[in-house]
């Protein structure tokens, strides 16, 4: 699936305040060594830079669009294009940091666990991951997926997404192998500028990505449309022409 760094930091501030929020719950304060897994277009990988200055802070993403953005943004930072899922180096690291990312990867109950064995003693992994695959944008996602001439090349779209656990699975997971474990749900309201059309841009740089990519240009067109139909009866636009956009995400931080 692709990815475009552009479209992703139209809300840049909206996305980088959840990283900065897990940031805030890491305890160690000399990092040496960090990583940054999928680290888009830097903008999570500037805040580990800012906190952990001393440290060696790299980052990694599947995306060429997004390194090449981050590159940018970062000259100084070592970035690579890399799978997460087959990421293999075995470390120490002192921080390894996945701002929405694991989303996208199954077997968190292996993966999860893999990486805590990557840190030093006392690091941390920590970890931040939308939890919204029930919310009425990612319904409405698969519902105009499931019901236009787009049906049969769009029907396996839906499963790309891993349904997250809930936070005694996730504790679980890592407690035997972390000195500590953090579990949290956050729900934020963003106010987003603009009505609905607001909260289709929002998507188009995430969510939406992998039901459009198989679409021909005309077709993207018509689908964006049925969307914005479908979703515009559960975002009433307020007396400022915004729109609330709640959107639920899940925090750990697992120190070993």
């Amino acid at each position: 699936m692709s990815w475009s760094a552009k479209q992703y930091v139209a809300f840049e501030d909206e996305r980088t305040r959840p990283a900065r929020d897990l940031l805030a719950a890491i305890p160690i304060q000399d990092a040496r060594s960090v990583i940054d897994l999928g680290c888009g277009p830097g903008n999570s990988t500037q805040l580990l830079v800012e906190r952990f200055p001393s440290a060696s802070v790299r980052g990694l993403d599947s995306s060429q669009d997004m390194i090449d953005a981050a590159r940018q943004r970062l000259p100084q930072v070592r970035f690579d294009t890399a799978d997460i899922a087959t990421w293999s180096e075995p470390g120490p690291f002192d921080v390894i940091f996945a701002n929405a990312v694991f989303q996208w990867l199954p077997d968190h109950a292996r993966l999860l666990p893999s990486l805590v064995a990557k840190l030093a003693s006392g690091g941390s992994l920590a970890i931040q991951m939308p939890d919204n695959l029930e919310q009425p944008p990612h319904r409405m996602m698969r519902e105009v997926a499931a019901n236009g001439p787009w049906a049969s090349k769009l029907a396996d779209v839906a499963g790309q997404r891993t349904t997250l656990a809930d936070a005694n699975s996730y504790y679980q997971m890592l407690c035997t192998c972390s000195s500590r474990v953090d579990v949290w749900r956050t729900t934020y309201h963003h106010p987003l500028a603009g009505g609905p059309a607001a909260v289709v841009e929002w998507f188009k740089g995430s969510g939406l990505r992998p039901f459009l990519e198989p679409l021909d240009e005309a077709q993207k067109a018509q689908y964006l449309a049925q969307y914005l139909d479908a979703i515009e009866p559960y975002f009433p636009v307020l007396a400022d022409g915004s729109v609330l956009l709640p959107f639920p995400r899940v925090f750990i931080v697992a120190t070993r």
